[in-house]
This record gives C-alpha cells, sequence and structure tokens, in this order.
C-alpha cells in the first residue's frame, strides 16, 4: 500500500515540480524585494575598505593568524558534512544503518533521526575539540571541556528533535495522501513560522541566561533611543555569554511578542555611546522587520524544498536503496537532501544577510549621526572577535554573513561624506 502511493504517476510529479519551480520563483522574488540592495543612497561618495589604514600591522597580523589557525578545522567539517550528504543521497548508508531498527514506523524515524545524527556528530566532535582549542589559544573561549561538551550536546539535541518533528511530519503525510507535497509545504512553512516565533523563548534560554538590563543611565538612554526611532522596545536583555566567550556581540530575534533586543554582557565592557550604536543597529533589524522577512523567505523555501523534495525523491531512492518515501529507512536520503539543501542554499543566504547587515548599520548612523564613535566601535569589535579583516573570495561566500570590518567603516566613511559630517 504505501510503495504504491510513493510511485506516483509521472503527471503528479510534474505537478509537484511546477508547483516547486513557482515557488522557487517566489522566494527569489521575496529575496529580491525584501533585500536593500544599497545601504546608501545611489550617488553616495565610494570610499575603499583599507584595512591598513584603521588596523595596526599587528591587528591584522593576528587576524590572519586566527584566520589560518581555525580554517583547516572548518574546512573538514564542511567537507564532511558534504561526504556525509552525499553518501546518504547516492549510497545505501543510510538503509544499512537504520535496516534492524524496530517498532512503529514513527519511532524508527525518530530513531533513524538520532542515530545518523549522532554518527556524524562523533566524527565531527573532534573536529570541534580541534576549533575550541584554537579560540582558546587566541583568548576568545572561556569554557572548559564540561561546559563546551553541555552546549554542544544540547546543540545537537535540539537539532534532532526538530528534524524529527519534521521527517516524522513528512513520512505520515507521505503515507497518508498521495500528493503528499501539499499539505508538507504547507505544514513545512507553518513550522519554520512557528519556530522563529517560539526559539527566543524556548531554546534561547538553554544556552544563555537572559536578564533585564538593569537600571542605568545606559539602559535609561538605549529605551529613550529606541522610542525616538518608533521601535517598541518593552526591555534590553542581557545574556551572560561572558561564561563563554570574550567576543562581543548584540542581536535580535523573534518578531511580535517574542521580539527581543540581547546584547551580551562583555559588550557592556565597551564605552556608552559604542554601545548606543550596537543597539542601534539592532533596532534598524527591528524596524525594518528583518527576522520576519527572514522567516517569510524561510517558510517559502521550506515549502519549496517539499514540493522539489516530492519531484526529485523517485531519481534518489534507487540509490538510496529506498523503496519509498514512507519506509522508515528513507530518513537517511531525507536527511542527505536536506543538509545538501542546507549548504547549497548557504551562499545566497549571506548574499542577502550581507545586504540587510549594512541597512542596519546605515540605519545606526542616521539614528545617532556620529560616523567617529561607529568607527571605533566597529575596530573594537573586530579586534576583540578577531574578525577576518580580508577574507579569500571562498571564505567570504561560504561563511561572511557580515560585510567586513573595513567595509563597514569605509561605509560609514561613506556616510559621513553624504550627510556633510567629518569623515572619522
Amino acid at each position: 500500500m504505501t510503495d504504491q502511493r510513493d510511485k506516483a504517476p509521472a503527471r503528479i510529479r510534474r505537478q509537484a515540480g511546477i508547483a516547486a519551480a513557482v515557488l522557487g520563483a517566489v522566494v527569489v522574488a521575496v529575496a529580491a524585494f525584501t533585500t536593500p540592495w544599497r545601504a546608501l543612497p545611489p550617488g553616495a561618495p565610494q570610499v575603499a575598505p583599507d584595512p591598513a589604514r584603521d588596523f595596526s600591522a599587528a591587528e591584522i597580523a593576528r587576524s590572519q593568524a586566527f584566520d589560518a589557525a581555525t580554517s583547516v578545522p572548518s574546512y573538514l567539517s564542511f567537507g564532511l558534512t558534504i561526504l556525509f550528504a552525499g553518501l546518504l543521497i547516492a549510497t545505501p548508508l543510510g538503509a544499512k544503518v537504520l535496516g534492524r531498527l524496530k517498532g512503529p514506523w514513527w519511532l524508527r524515524v525518530v530513531l533513524g533521526v538520532l542515530l545518523l545524527t549522532v554518527l556524524v556528530e562523533v566524527v565531527r566532535w573532534p573536529l570541534g575539540m580541534w576549533f575550541e582549542v584554537r579560540l582558546r589559544e587566541f583568548g576568545l573561549s572561556t569554557q572548559d571541556w564540561a561546559g563546551w561538551s553541555g552546549d554542544r550536546l544540547k546543540n545537537i539535541a535540539v537539532r534532532v528533535v526538530l528534524l524529527s518533528i519534521m521527517i516524522v511530519a513528512l513520512v505520515g503525510l507521505a503515507r497518508r495522501f498521495r500528493r503528499w507535497w501539499v499539505p508538507a509545504a504547507v505544514g513545512a512553512a507553518a513550522l519554520t513560522v512557528a519556530a522563529s516565533f517560539v526559539y527566543p523563548v524556548v531554546f534561547e534560554p538553554l544556552f544563555n541566561d537572559f536578564r533585564p538590563m538593569p537600571p542605568s543611565q545606559l539602559r535609561t538612554g538605549l529605551l529613550a533611543m529606541a522610542e525616538r526611532d518608533g521601535v517598541p522596545v518593552e526591555d534590553v536583555l542581557v545574556a551572560d555569554a561572558s561564561r563563554r566567550t570574550t567576543a562581543l556581540n548584540a542581536y535580535v530575534s523573534g518578531f511580535g511578542a517574542t521580539r527581543r533586543i540581547v546584547v551580551y554582557d562583555t559588550l557592556l565592557k565597551a564605552p556608552e555611546r559604542e554601545v548606543e550604536l550596537v543597539v542601534a543597529h539592532e533596532l534598524g533589524h527591528a524596524k525594518y522587520n528583518d527576522v520576519l522577512n527572514g522567516t517569510l523567505i524561510g517558510a517559502l523555501g521550506a515549502a519549496f524544498g517539499a514540493a522539489l523534495l516530492f519531484a526529485l525523491f523517485p531519481l534518489v531512492r534507487r540509490r538510496a536503496r529506498v523503496t519509498a518515501i514512507t519506509e522508515p529507512l528513507a530518513v537517511g536520503a531525507v536527511m542527505g537532501l536536506m543538509s545538501l539543501a542546507t549548504v547549497l542554499s548557504g551562499p545566497a543566504q549571506n548574499v542577502v544577510s550581507r545586504h540587510v547587515e549594512a541597512r542596519a548599520d546605515a540605519h545606526a548612523l542616521d539614528l545617532t549621526r556620529d560616523p567617529a564613535t561607529f568607527v571605533a566601535m566597529q575596530k573594537r569589535l573586530a579586534t576583540t572577535n578577531i574578525s577576518d579583516l580580508a577574507p579569500d573570495a571562498v571564505e567570504y561566500v561560504l561563511y561572511a554573513s557580515h560585510p567586513t570590518a573595513p567595509q563597514r567603516i569605509a561605509m560609514a566613511r561613506s556616510w559621513a561624506l553624504l550627510n556633510g559630517v567629518p569623515e572619522p
């Protein structure tokens, strides 16, 4: 029975393929429409990024040394992700590993997700330890091995839970509906929205403790700045990041009732004006609904993925030695396809993210009109976090979700020239 439901006629697969093409076009159109391709108005002066102008030879050398020390474990982990995805898609590895699982189909799906995740994480674990050692050597990590292992295990647990929910729902729909891609697309989009909404209040507290910023002149100033900016903010939260890292950061997550601006406690050691500029950047994300826009694109992308999976899975199942997607044995192939899709979509997501971050920088400058402090803040962030000041093309494409510090500083100088403010 289940085999016949998976072996859909070519006509139904064509329908799914057409739907995938339409959804893919919609994703591209929405991303193109919502992405701020220019941070500054057309015709604004263009200042070229120049690391040597703002960073000493020692700071540049340290950045290069850190990049060299962490590149190998990073690339090996990236390559392992691609290799494991390829093995699950193009070989019967997944079916062989999961073939001995017993129990109801949904339990075998959950156990399959857990088993395959543990398998790859066991191989990846030494690479994570290698990377952590490098962070400690450069003074970026404050964790002991127990804390590091606990965080890693919690991260793995969260991924297993979310993946299990998705794949159990997928297999359950495939066992019930011939055109399962339709409810799967709707469900994937809904799950993406729900996860984005609840993540700040359900998952983030697993990794950090959050407390309202204590009453102070800084807190009063930040809330007043948010009010002046027209961004409703009930409070600014402080995360206890110092128990894990010396890095400086802030972020905005969630939307609606769960939207929150969070600053690392390490950032509070910086001068107040620099903290204000970091929060002004985050207010830009909130003002332009960047999290909501990203969630919308993610939801459409999830729906696109469900339709594409329906259309392509018959080509994959033969190599994976799986009879039907309704089988728990198909978990490996599905996980491989999901992992590969994440890797392939990463560079496009980074392009969008870099432009969104640049707009938030411009918003911070518009709000504070203080490019000199902005430049000082970027220099502090780059030197403290040991940012890559001049990544090569491959690293920039694969990993850079933000403009480089020299690019952000150059944009601030362009903003100053455009607005008649002394160039810092």
